[in-house]
């Protein structure tokens, strides 16, 4: 049982979590694009997608340290220095998506449909003043977007390595 269960979470992490990390470090640079064309409706899409990519995929994702859970018992590793980081790191990870990343996209995605902040309506041309912070503005809001997605990124590839090490594990490597 204990290597279905393995393989059952292993799957998991690859199927949920592999396509969150692509999709949101994919969103930045198509946010910047799909703001800076506003009429490019393909662009739009394109965020639009990839945001709902990483809302549907962060869902499925739970199944992974439900899986996991189980497989620690399994193994008899619940307590284990290697699995509390690993778990520690994980709740990290789903607090930086939930909370800084998935809002911050669902702005971004908003401002590319034309109908929120961001998409510099009202500006008149493109060299005003306001049209200028704007555009600073959201540069910016896609640059730390960025930075909150490579944390995510780092913390799973962490735990990642984490699961494959397990440091002073007496059970594998």
């Amino acid at each position: 049982m204990t290597k279905f269960l393995l393989a059952v979470h292993v799957l998991a992490a690859i199927v949920a979590i592999g396509p969150v990390t692509v999709a949101a470090s994919m969103f930045p640079p198509a946010a910047r694009r799909a703001l800076a064309a506003p009429d490019d409706a393909r662009a739009a899409e394109t965020v639009q997608l990839l945001h709902r990519i990483c809302r549907v995929y962060a869902g499925v994702g739970i199944a992974v340290p439900v899986f996991g859970f189980f497989t620690a018992g399994a193994m008899g590793v619940l307590g284990d220095a290697w699995l509390i980081v690993s778990v520690v790191l994980t709740v990290l990870a789903a607090l930086v998506l939930v909370v800084l990343v998935l809002p911050r996209q669902e702005i971004l995605a908003e401002g590319t449909a034309g109908d929120g902040p961001g998409t510099g309506s009202g500006t008149g041309s493109g060299t005003s003043t306001a049209g200028t912070a704007t555009h600073e503005a959201t540069r910016a809001a896609t640059v730390q977007l960025a930075m909150f997605t490579g944390i995510f990124n780092l913390l799973w590839a962490t735990v990642t390595v984490l699961m494959i090490v397990r440091p002073g594990s007496t059970t594998g490597a």
